[in-house]
């Protein structure tokens, strides 16, 4: 078979596959503290894949086929914290390609498991940082392309339509009672949400404000409050690997836009994980810990809201289900291990969804703050 036909072939095979996926739900959740500001979860848990990487995923194979960087029978290789690669590790299989996920020691087994179920291979690396450098040695020495999502997520994905999560989550909420969200919470893997939604809303003209929320041990946040200076951000860089699997990263990757985004929050890792354990409590069934940041981001902008005297509608993303950390943020001895104070961040985050103050975080703006008298 031609490159051309092959490409043609494969595109139509994943074309196939999104028409046969229903689009995921927006579930409201409640927050007692704070009447009058409706909240909603952006349910990413189900796609066939299990996350938000999903969408990635798929946009990331159109992509590089569309520019003829795949090819029959060659490998394909991915960084990742998990999601993403068990994501690709799906679309490869169905194209019938090898795949190769370059991904932390630290990974949940779970993640492991998803990515073997679907036919890839685990290359583990023991620091974040060298996640890149390993799979661009793997791409040269197998023949293989790279596919590089922390470069590539923010323009491979059609930010103006073609059913993103911007486009979906406005077209949900079109019957709410306030249907133009205030903000969209997210958190910062690759960037390439955060550019989506902050594109989206510009291009469609809504108010709607985009927050992200930066876990304890990762540079983004470091690097947005460098751009509002006017300072070099893009090689800046921190030490270590996020305790959040799936967002936050030791450098500020390439498809992080600091201008698609309104304000940013530093939110520590014991914050999210007891936000994590509520909404799971909540919802009565298990999420992941990103969740748990953007709900951190979502008390952090309805206190701002509540303070201004506003009502009005926050979104945010359920990225993945809890099963994925049986082994980490569902086991009491994790804690232990990694000193962190689970009954006092518990005690916070009650005290913070009953309206009785929220715990400070580091907080920056592209503008002034419209709240702000």
């Amino acid at each position: 078979m031609s490159q051309r036909a092959w490409v043609a072939a494969a595109i139509r095979k994943i074309e196939a596959d999104f028409n046969r996926s229903a689009d995921t739900h927006l579930i409201p959740l409640d927050l007692p503290g704070f009447p009058g500001i409706d909240v909603y979860l952006k349910d990413e848990s189900s796609h066939p894949t299990g996350s938000l990487k999903h969408r990635l995923a798929r946009s990331l194979f159109l992509y590089a086929l569309a520019n003829g960087w795949l090819r029959e029978g060659c490998p394909v290789i991915e960084a990742s914290s998990g999601s993403t690669a068990v994501s690709e590790a799906y679309f490869a299989r169905l194209l019938g390609l090898p795949f190769i996920a370059v991904i932390p020691a630290s990974t949940s087994p779970e993640k492991i498991a998803a990515i073997e179920f679907h036919g890839g291979r685990c290359h583990l690396v023991e620091r974040a940082c060298d996640l890149n450098r390993e799979s661009e040695r793997l791409a040269r020495e197998t023949g293989g392309h790279f596919m590089d999502q922390f470069t590539y997520a923010e323009r491979a994905t059609d930010w103006r339509a073609n059913n993103n999560i911007a486009e979906s989550i406005f077209k949900q909420m079109a019957e709410e009672p306030h249907p133009v969200p205030e903000w969209i919470v997210c958190s910062p893997g690759t960037g390439g949400t955060a550019a989506t939604l902050g594109r989206y809303v510009s291009y469609r003209r809504h108010d709607t404000l985009i927050l992200c929320a930066d876990p304890e041990i990762s540079v983004f946040y470091d690097g947005y409050c460098a751009a509002l200076r006017g300072e070099d951000w893009r090689d800046m860089a921190c030490e270590g690997g996020s305790r959040v699997e799936g967002i936050g990263r030791p450098r500020v990757e390439r498809s992080f836009i600091p201008t698609c985004v309104d304000a940013m929050v530093k939110v520590p890792d014991a914050l999210s994980l007891a936000a994590m354990r509520h909404v799971s409590a909540t919802l009565g069934r298990r999420v992941g810990g990103s969740t748990g940041t953007n709900f951190i981001g979502v008390l952090h902008a309805a206190q701002l809201m509540r303070d201004a005297g506003r009502d009005g509608s926050i979104v945010t993303i359920l990225c993945d289900a809890g099963e994925r950390y049986a082994h980490s943020y569902y086991d009491p001895a994790w804690y232990q291990r990694q000193g962190i104070d689970v009954a006092a961040a518990d005690a916070a985050i009650a005290a913070a969804v009953a309206g009785q103050g929220m715990p400070a975080l580091p907080c920056a703006w592209l503008e002034p703050s419209p709240y702000q008298a």
